[in-house]
């Protein structure tokens, strides 16, 4: 009887030693999940998403839309948009605009695609009051949402053929603006469906895929399968939080010098910042210009 007793007791011993993960371990399942867009709830494969590289959450960061160039000591992240180059030795964020129209482009979408822009209830298109030469897109049902994709599927894809990591799709936070039947009404649904179909592409292209704004869908938009996120002026409007509860330290901040209420000091020692936090000017010029400013906390 008594070496009955000890031969259970070893028994559970061993089960109890096996049950109970390393650090490491644990570190490596924690880093699986944040791959595959946390929960494993979103749209894409998990094969797809635990294929891509997240942007680093150290070194300096810049967001280059407005001019492309090289800053002083090198970068380790920086935002481009889709007609330029990534930077050299940096990881490369791959701008797209994929809830309106870029300027410029307006005869891409007029003419045969026009049925894919909003409208309002009178039948006429609906612009962005802030950038006026941008229409909105309208996702409303899957045959919309397939014709919007065959359009910008090709720019996204083409940020991984020009080697860059990771892509931002801006502007799905348009449910928000747009949400009046009679100035033009996008649900909720509709543009994160959209938002859906971009995140399977990327993922399916080897990008990690960033939520740009929306602070009010961080949430949804993780369980989607968005990798990380990019704010701008999340501490100007006290919304940092709503992204970093989310999505951690892959949070990526740019603050604008016209909208800075307490100053930068103020947003560097927010506890809600994102890790890598910039000030840039609002139009995003290069250094040589007169109205360049950047700095980094």
């Amino acid at each position: 009887m008594p070496q009955l007793i000890v031969v259970l007791v070893l028994a559970l011993v061993l089960t109890g030693c096996q049950s109970s993960p390393t650090a490491g371990q644990e570190a490596e399942s924690t880093a699986a999940a944040t791959a595959d867009g946390g929960a494993g709830t979103g749209s894409g494969s998990d094969a797809d998403a635990a294929a891509v590289t997240l942007p680093p959450t150290t070194g300096h960061f810049d967001y280059q839309l407005g001019t492309a160039y090289e800053l002083d000591g090198g970068l380790d992240v920086v935002v481009r948009d889709a007609t330029a180059q990534p930077a050299d030795g940096a990881y490369g964020i791959c701008y797209v605009n994929g809830f309106q129209t870029q300027p410029g482009q307006a005869d891409l979408w007029l003419g045969d695609n026009e049925d894919l822009l909003l409208h309002d209830a009178a039948g006429e298109l609906v612009i962005d009051p802030d950038w006026p030469d941008e229409y909105i897109l309208d996702p409303s049902t899957e045959e919309q949402r397939d014709r919007i994709l065959d359009l910008l599927g090709p720019v996204l894809t083409g940020c991984a053929d020009a080697g860059f990591s990771g892509v931002e799709i801006d502007n799905l936070d348009t449910w928000t603006r747009f949400d009046d039947p009679d100035t033009g009404l996008i649900e909720e649904d509709a543009a994160l469906a959209l938002a859906g179909a971009y995140i399977d592409l990327a993922h399916g292209a080897g990008l990690a895929i960033g939520q740009k704004n929306a602070a009010e869908a961080t949430t949804a938009g993780r369980e989607l399968g968005f990798d990380f996120a990019v704010t701008e002026e999340c501490a100007a409007y006290t919304e940092c939080g709503a992204y970093t509860d989310v999505y951690g330290e892959h949070v990526l901040q740019i603050e604008y010098t016209d909208n800075l209420p307490d100053g930068f000091d103020a947003v560097c020692a927010d506890p809600d910042r994102g890790p890598l936090t910039i000030l840039r000017d609002r139009d995003l010029v290069g250094p040589e210009d007169e109205a360049y400013a950047y700095e980094q906390c």
